[in-house]
């Protein structure tokens, strides 16, 4: 069985956005034409607090897309964005949202990111996504959406730890590539028996 999982295709992380991703919205023409392929569909939504660790301004001194030690390791420190119930955290317009059978929401713990739609930046908390997957018989899943080296790639090296089979459909992601971010998450996915098409 085959799930397509849909990655954070927000408002703040399209052209405009607060943490715009270039070509961010050039995604959702592909993802649309490809949600009818899939019996199961899952949204993936960011939904930060106000005030959130992740956010450069939670900490005086800090500049956005510095990297400060946390207790679950490395976080780069963002602007503001995807601030719950804010139009930076709808999904993007064109987007078609009808198909989707679950949206799941990630990043509203305060103390703790969360970049991968399986689990939190710990590794250790769960979102509940393996379960439901699961469930629903999903054996094969295919990754899309924004950005391509941070919440897809987490998801998908998530994915293949937990058993199951992972592509990547790249002409339907873009990436940050924050300092060379997008060559290592390709080379990670790769070693990790990650399909990239």
């Amino acid at each position: 069985m085959d799930a397509l999982i849909v990655i954070d295709v927000q408002n703040d992380f399209c052209p405009g956005g607060a943490l715009a991703v270039a070509g961010g919205d050039e995604v959702v023409p592909y993802i649309n034409r490809m949600l009818p392929q899939f019996p199961i569909r899952v949204f993936t939504q960011d939904w930060h607090p106000a005030g959130h660790s992740s956010f450069a301004s939670s900490h005086p001194g800090r500049a956005p897309f510095s990297v400060l030690e946390m207790s679950y390791g490395p976080q780069v420190l963002w602007p503001d964005h995807c601030l719950q119930g804010s139009t930076g955290a709808e999904f993007h317009a064109a987007l078609d949202r009808d198909p989707a059978d679950l949206i799941l929401r990630k990043g509203f713990r305060r103390e703790i990111d969360s970049y991968s739609a399986f689990s939190e930046n710990d590794h250790q908390t769960p979102t509940g996504l393996e379960g439901y997957l699961r469930t629903r018989g999903a054996t094969r899943l295919t990754l899309v959406g924004l950005a391509t080296d941070y919440c897809v790639a987490w998801s998908a090296l998530d994915a293949v730890r937990l058993g199951f089979e992972v592509e990547v459909k790249l002409s339907a992601c873009r990436a940050i590539d924050l300092d060379g971010s997008l060559d290592g998450a390709l080379e990670d996915m790769r070693a990790a028996g990650v399909t990239l098409s």
